[in-house]
């Protein structure tokens, strides 16, 4: 994976953009980590405190989050589900001197990428940050497919909705057609526009974005 990085935090962000919000009470520590970023060519913006986070951070920004456990104003606990609460989509990675493993579950049941104890391995640290910020980006490509499926699936008439959520689950034409009492043509040229609409080529982008909708399938029908 080649290196990510942003000139400026606050411009539209595309997939080659990255920003590693350091967020550790320490000043050397969080030196140390600003430096070992910048040599691997990632970014990072560091903070003493998590209120110092949520002044700077703006939707847009992308990228994961690296915060230690134990901190003055918020534990890295308590922070991680503040963001959350604000909708604040970063992957986080908790670091900890204090390790033990009652804390690294909670963290990894409270949503946390993450959980590394210090002192930490470089390379291994550099590994999770790469792979937290490509979650991001996958995590928000997802995101920006549901905003605009949404919008297509607003353009569909409500038969077309019953004939898609038919498709999705694997229905026949002529099955579809027998459920709703039309012809199979009809079930056809339905299918065709739906399609058309939601802006897919074939049926495995169509299932794909019923997933990410979370469209309920017919009550009573199955697969094939």
């Amino acid at each position: 994976m080649k290196n990510l990085k942003i000139s400026d935090p606050t411009t539209t962000p595309s997939a080659d953009t990255a920003t590693v919000f350091v967020v550790d009470d320490d000043e050397g520590l969080r030196k140390a980590i600003e430096f070992l970023l910048d040599t691997a060519g990632l970014t990072a913006k560091t903070f003493a405190t998590g209120q110092a986070v949520l002044e700077y951070y703006q939707p847009q920004m992308r990228g994961c989050m690296l915060l230690d456990i134990r901190m003055p104003d918020i534990s890295g606990l308590d922070f991680q589900e503040k963001i959350r609460d604000r909708e604040i989509k970063l992957p986080v990675i908790l670091i900890s001197a204090y390790g033990t493993i009652p804390l690294a579950v909670r963290a990894m049941r409270d949503g946390a990428f993450d959980f590394i104890e210090k002192p930490f391995d470089d390379e291994f640290l550099l590994k999770r940050i790469r792979e937290a910020i490509t979650f991001d980006i996958d995590q928000r490509a997802d995101d920006q497919k549901v905003d605009e499926a949404k919008a297509q699936l607003i353009s569909l008439t409500a038969r077309e909705k019953q004939v898609m959520a038919y498709v999705v689950v694997g229905k026949l034409n002529k099955q579809i057609a027998a459920e709703l009492g039309i012809s199979a043509k009809t079930v056809e040229n339905h299918r065709a526009r739906v399609m058309e609409k939601m802006g897919v080529k074939g049926l495995a982008e169509l299932v794909h974005l019923a997933n990410l909708l979370d469209i309920d399938a017919p009550a009573g029908s199955g697969g094939g």
